[in-house]
């Protein structure tokens, strides 16, 4: 069964409750249809239950060319500490994606432009995007949204809030 590497740590992107007893790890890709489909899903579930969720980065460049500046694009929000308005944003208004569009959502958010646009392009912040790709391949993400729960792969994931309900409320003994 596929493990999550690295670990959850202080490092990644989280909401919901750090101390739950159920962490939900997603890796996503913000140009993918069902990355789409299942942030609603993911907002309602962290809203109606107790969970920690973290966000790592998973642009499938091949398929998705703005991925990449998407994930970007909310990581150099995050040095601003906006990382989910961002990511909000982006999957909020994922049908009308593009370069220009992502300085307009920090506008909106009231970054610091020329803040936002040096972090945008910074080496830092696109190691920061790559070291969140390598632990989805090392824990054997091949597509997204990929779905960890306490560090195990999750495969009953359907594209349902049903689904993912299911998987958060299984006791932890299920998912080993």
């Amino acid at each position: 069964m596929s493990k999550l590497r690295p670990a959850v740590s202080e490092n990644d992107h989280q909401t919901g409750n750090p101390s739950s007893a159920t962490t939900l790890v997603e890796f996503g890709d913000y140009q993918c249809p069902h990355c789409g489909h299942a942030y609603p899903l993911l907002k309602k579930l962290i809203k109606e239950t107790d969970i920690h969720f973290v966000f790592r980065n998973f642009p499938l460049q091949e398929v998705h060319p703005a991925a990449m500046m998407a994930a970007r694009a909310a990581e150099a929000a995050a040095l601003q500490d906006k990382f989910w308005e961002m990511h909000d944003l982006i999957f909020e208004h994922q049908s009308t994606m593009n370069g220009s569009i992502f300085l307009q959502f920090a506008e909106e958010l009231k970054l610091d432009l020329q803040k936002f646009a040096e972090d945008w392009k910074s080496e830092a912040v696109g190691v920061r995007v790559e070291l969140d790709f390598e632990s989805g391949l090392k824990s054997g993400v091949n597509g997204t949204p990929g779905f960890f729960i306490n560090g195990h792969k999750l495969d009953s994931y359907d594209g349902t809030y049903e689904s993912l309900l299911l998987a958060v409320q299984a006791p932890a003994s299920a998912h080993h």
